[in-house]
């Protein structure tokens, strides 16, 4: 099969296929879900707390994010590698986010890299694009805020916060950004905005309406020990085996049955 690209995703979501997506960490995985046939795989920096234990993403470095990119990178052939930029690797400054992506994309073979933030990241994410660094967005709760949104909380139920994201969206995708997450989100919040953009949006608990879908790994098979978010489901659950999980996630997101209605906001 060839491999995924953002040309393939856009050409899904004219088409209105749905895209998949799964976290993976390591090389075993990464191979797992590969030829699964997942489309896409994000080295989340929610590896922080899944692999290394952390209450929050915010202790996760770029040499963590490269090491673990690298290793799925070696155990990926068609599916579209995302990889996170940690917390203080791209806030600072366009120069310094260019810098740390470049190091993604060296070292650990990122082939977009994905940052969170609407309006005041705008001139990061063109500085990127024009640079040759592709680009996908996040909205909604960005996890690297918590302690500024006072914990993992939906995020566009106001009115006003909910235009603000409508806004973001639009401006972040005027940027160059080629996908746009929206975690945690009311679904027709979600459905409105990805009416409306031309590139694809992925969500994580924001509906059904979303061109495309991701769960944490370690979710999706139940293995986390804290407790997982509402919008997660346990496809390890009735499966015999971790490929079952894996392709029945992806089967559920291609048909439209996840997320279901209790999965969402």
């Amino acid at each position: 099969m060839k491999p995924v690209t953002l040309t393939t995703l856009k050409e899904m979501k004219r088409r209105g296929e749905k895209i998949t997506c799964l976290t993976a960490y390591d090389y075993s995985f990464a191979s797992l879900l590969d030829n699964a046939g997942i489309d896409m795989i994000m080295v989340g920096d929610s590896l922080g707390m899944v692999m290394q234990g952390h209450e929050t993403t915010l202790p996760v470095s770029v040499a963590d994010m490269a090491y673990h990119s690298r290793c799925v990178a070696r155990g990926t052939k068609r599916a579209l590698i995302i990889v996170d930029m940690p917390f203080m690797s791209y806030q600072q400054s366009p120069s310094h986010a260019f810098a740390s992506a470049g190091r993604l994309m060296q070292k650990g073979g990122a082939q977009v890299v994905k940052l969170e933030g609407g309006a005041p990241m705008a001139e990061t994410v063109r500085f990127l694009v024009e640079r040759g660094v592709p680009v996908c967005a996040h909205l909604g709760l960005t996890p690297q805020s918590v302690h500024q949104l006072g914990g993992y909380r939906v995020q566009g139920r106001e009115t006003t916060s909910a235009e603000r994201i409508h806004q973001d969206a639009g401006v972040l995708q005027e940027a160059g950004a080629s996908l746009l997450v929206l975690e945690a989100v009311p679904a027709e919040l979600a459905k409105s905005i990805t009416a409306e953009l031309d590139i694809p949006t992925i969500g994580i608990g924001a509906g059904k309406d979303c061109d495309g879908q991701v769960l944490v790994l370690h979710d999706m098979l139940g293995i986390y020990p804290r407790p997982s978010p509402k919008f997660s489901r346990n496809f390890m659950q009735g499966a015999s085996s971790i490929e079952a999980a894996v392709k029945s996630y992806i089967a559920a997101v291609k048909s439209g049955a996840f997320p279901g209605p209790e999965h969402g906001f």
